[in-house]
């Protein structure tokens, strides 16, 4: 190797250094990254590391896991004693076993485990190169495994190309540029490669490799072969960049071959051959090229000391191969290699989409079971292009119609709005009216993007309505999909006018619509009037997740959501939601995040809540999903809200608000009273909290059709028991009792024994109503809500019974608002735990809980200094600063900057 002294040195200490670690090449096409990994490689083995070697392929870049396989391969086959779970978790994705594949974070534990356990004899070192080329789900793994070696003894080195978009540029991996070689070094390589080169040649060579390596062992032997013509530019940067200039150079050697050589390397280059692939589950054995030692001897390719099988010389070889190539070459190459991989469904699906030209409803049929196969092992974006490429395939319009449907709902469903909408266009002819399918695939983009509820809501139901009066029987996917939409727009409107005429739609036609239809209509509308009938139901159902579509798993959770059963299903959603939102469906991966986050603030995890908001707020904003945005900032709102910090909650409450009732978004605008409601009780701004109450509902009344109506029986109840409006919280808390709250949900049920607990008339029913709450099996879920009533409580007895009766309960109270840092509840519930003449103190975990950044802000914040201040010298910006003191104030159970020196010193003082 010449040259790469600085490279090479910071390789050597890459290979040497003792904990594990990940690096990435990155540089141009012959740049030397391969020759790179070949110098690490044996660095490696001379210091005794157990070297695997893997490389991405163009051909399986769409093949799920086909580039983790490759690499994890010799260690599955070496490697006994994982534990089951680890175990279980490699089978599924490498179809050993029928599982429901893992998000990226389980399969990347597993990797780790089988990692660990193939090191713990000896270091290992993984080598990747092309890394461009390795499948999504393989790169995030990677990517995930690799920021995670830190204390393993195994190293991941991977190079890449700086002209070809990867999913390790966003990996955040340690990066070593390579760049072209000096003036010196290039001159020093071409001179001891061809030292009687002709001068002219020679100049021409230097001038035009520009330092690239394999230009300038390629190019002398191209340039010298033009029979006997003079030198010219013909190589120069006007002929196109240096890899297509490359790739001209190869193309010269390539066409000198004999026609049987040349198909041979087709068939391996279409097909990613000469890369280890022994018994592969995932990508079926690649084919093996024969009798190509002509190849060999024009340096098209190399033999593999290793396997002894054929492999390209160069990346650019291959793609040189494939381009030179005439279409009908290529597909009948195609074919041959569908004939070949008959038992491995997306490999032949990806050969047969490529070598079929005219319509075949077979080939149309393999193509739309492997998308259905990608889209269970979350690949959409995938089944996307198999579901269109089997519509063009189709051999009549209604197969051809029924495929591109299936195409933009999936393409909806992955936040490809303008490609589903693309889909649906290519479907209609001139004049046409609209189709049912386009309805719907222009329905989830007004929705999603715009926030249409009205005009939205008329359109699906005339489609609905078409397909009725139509008489064909129609009960098929189009149908179920509109039905299913109209009854998203609905809850989303949450409108009572609007769920009528939805619900007076779906009478109209009788036994077609199917139970989970009735189901989502009845518990989604209105769970106080329809819920309680369905908790069976949606119980039973949601026990067959791991069979179910993305999209069908985001319906029924947001039913056990409805029902407050969400939390026996949100490990399953939080195992699958990371691999929906990298290549699934990422629209219905968002909505599962929307329900960990509520999931997360029921349970009091409220740091895991806000940064689950924060993350899907920003994918939210990013596929310019506004309806999403607009619904996260109402549920962060409601969280700062509860944390203590109204200022940000009624910042968040406004912008959500403002966006959403113009709309007509009643779903949303009731979740931003919500939470104006929770921040004038976190304050104490009564008469506030009242007034944003009672614009979700009426005192005495649960207004029909409101989503929030329900969930703020205790808000409105306290709210109002505190500006005086005894018999207006008493007459609400009856009407939740009436109502059948308790029987609908265990949430329900606590919020409204506690509510009856509070407006008690006797203290004989008041002891009665708290001991329901209280002793209710699944009250410990709802821990601020428990909280809040034994407050109450605490407050009535020590006004009743006595001091010493009451402490109990507050103590109690006060304990769960300091773990959660509900700061205007914990300074509530230190005065009345004061008032019984129980001694407080700030709790020794609040200190704790800050990090060294937030405890030397919040020590200058205490002694005066302004944001700006505080920033220009910790050099952030007053933003940053401000964000710092919103996530201080909760944890040191406070809610404004003059308590914030008092809580330090009683922090301290403990």
């Amino acid at each position: 190797m010449v040259g790469r002294e600085a490279e090479r040195a910071a390789l050597l200490a890459f290979v040497s250094s003792a904990p594990g670690r990940a690096l990435i090449l990155r540089g141009d096409a012959g740049i030397g990254k391969s020759s790179l990994l070949n110098h690490a490689a044996a660095t490696a083995e001379q210091a005794s590391l157990t070297v695997i070697r893997a490389a991405g392929v163009e051909a399986e870049s769409q093949l799920p896991y086909a580039g983790l396989h490759q690499i994890l391969h010799p260690l599955l086959t070496e490697i006994g004693g994982l534990d089951d779970g680890s175990r279980a978790v490699l089978d599924a994705v490498f179809g050993v076993a029928q599982s429901n594949p893992p998000s990226v974070m389980t399969l990347g534990i597993a990797v780790l485990a089988l990692l660990s356990r193939a090191s713990a004899r000896q270091p290992m070192l993984l080598i990747l190169d092309d890394g461009q080329w390795l499948d999504d789900f393989s790169a995030d793994v990677c990517g995930f495994v690799g920021r995670r070696l830190a204390g393993s003894s195994v190293k991941l080195l991977v190079a890449i190309r700086t002209d070809i978009g990867s999913r390790f540029d966003t990996a955040a991996l340690p990066e070593l540029p390579i760049a072209a070689l000096s003036d010196a070094d290039a001159a020093h390589l071409l001179d001891r490669r061809y030292p009687n080169l002709d001068k002219y040649i020679r100049r021409t060579v230097l001038e035009q490799a520009q330092g690239n390596p394999l230009a300038l062992v390629e190019m002398p032997a191209y340039l010298a072969d033009r029979s006997g013509e003079p030198p010219s530019d013909d190589f120069g940067p006007h002929h196109g960049s240096l890899p297509r200039r490359l790739e001209r150079l190869f193309g010269a050697r390539i066409a000198a071959l004999d026609a049987g050589v040349r198909n041979e390397l087709l068939m391996g280059a279409l097909d990613g051959a000469g890369t280890r692939s022994d018994s592969d589950a995932i990508t079926g054995i690649r084919y093996r090229m024969r009798d190509v030692d002509q190849a060999v001897a024009a340096g098209l390719l190399d033999i593999d000391s290793a396997t002894g099988e054929f492999v390209f010389r160069h990346p650019l070889v291959r793609s040189t191969i494939v381009q030179l190539a005439t279409p009908n070459q290529r597909r009948a190459m195609h074919r041959t290699l569908a004939q070949i991989h008959q038992g491995n469904l997306e490999r032949r699906a990806s050969h047969l989409a490529a070598a079929t030209v005219d319509p075949d409803e077979k080939v149309a049929g393999v193509l739309e079971a492997a998308a259905e196969s990608a889209t269970r092992r979350g690949g959409a974006l995938a089944a996307v292009t198999w579901l269109t490429r089997a519509a063009e395939l189709s051999e009549n319009h209604g197969e051809r119609s029924r495929r591109l449907a299936d195409a933009a709902f999936v393409a909806s469903h992955a936040a490809r709005l303008g490609q589903a909408d693309r889909i649906v266009r290519s479907d209609l002819t001139p004049g046409a009216t609209e189709s049912p399918t386009s309805v719907l695939a222009y329905a989830y983009q007004a929705l999603y993007q715009d926030g249409d509820v009205r005009s939205t809501h008329r359109q699906v139901s005339a489609a609905i309505v078409k397909l009725r009066d139509a008489g064909t029987g129609d009960s098929g996917e189009v149908r179920t999909r509109l039905v299913i939409l109209l009854l998203a727009i609905s809850q989303y409107a949450g409108d009572p006018a609007m769920w009528e005429r939805t619900h007076e739609l779906l009478a109209s036609m009788g036994d077609s619509i199917t139970i989970p239809e009735r189901m989502f209509s009845a518990v989604w509308s209105d769970v106080t009037r329809h819920g309680a009938d369905w908790v069976g139901p949606v119980e039973q159902a949601t026990a067959n997740l791991p069979d179910l579509e993305p999209w069908e798993v985001g319906r029924l959770a947001v039913a056990a959501y409805h029902l407050d059963i969400l939390n026996q299903y949100r490990p399953y959603l939080q195992h699958i939601v990371d691999r929906e939102l990298r290549t699934g469906a990422v629209a219905s991966g968002m909505i599962m995040l929307h329900l960990v986050m509520l999931d997360q603030m029921s349970g009091g995890e409220w740091n895991a809540a806000e940064d689950t908001g924060r993350r899907v707020l920003d994918l939210a904003k990013e596929h310019g999903h506004d309806l999403f945005a607009a619904q996260t900032r109402a549920y962060l709102a409601q969280l700062a809200a509860l944390r203590g910090n109204p200022a940000r909650a009624r910042d968040l409450q406004a912008e959500a608000d403002a966006w959403a009732r113009p709309r007509g978004l009643g779903f949303i605008t009731q979740v931003a009273d919500s939470a104006g409601t929770i921040a004038g009780l976190s304050t104490g701004d009564y008469e506030a909290a009242y007034l944003y109450a009672i614009g979700i509902t009426s005192p005495g009344t649960l207004r029909p059709y409101a989503y929030q109506a329900s969930r703020t029986v205790l808000d409105l109840v306290e709210a109002a028991h505190h500006t005086g409006r005894v018999d207006e919280a008493r007459a609400h808390a009856l009407a939740a009792r009436d109502a059948g709250l308790p029987d609908i949900s265990p949430r329900l049920a606590l919020i409204t024994y506690g509510a009856l607990a509070m407006t008690a008339e006797s203290e004989r029913e008041a002891e009665e109503m708290f001991a329901r709450a209280q002793s209710h099996p699944d009250a410990e879920r709802f821990p601020f809500e428990l909280a809040r009533i034994r407050l109450a409580h605490g407050i009535r007895v020590r006004h009743v019974r006595g001091r010493a009766a009451a402490r109990h309960c507050l103590a109690s109270a006060l304990e769960t608002f300091e773990r959660l840092g509900a700061a205007g509840w914990v300074e509530r519930a230190r005065a009345e735990v004061r008032a019984t003449g129980t001694p407080t103190r700030a709790s020794t975990l609040n200190l704790a809980a800050l990090t060294l950044q937030e405890r030397r802000i919040a020590d200058l914040a205490a002694a005066g200094l302004t944001n700006k201040e505080i920033g220009k010298r910790m050099h952030l910006s007053s933003r940053t600063v401000s964000s710092h003191l919103y996530r201080i104030f909760p944890k040191l159970g406070i809610t404004t900057r003059a308590a914030l020196r008092d809580a330090l010193t009683r922090t301290a003082e403990v």
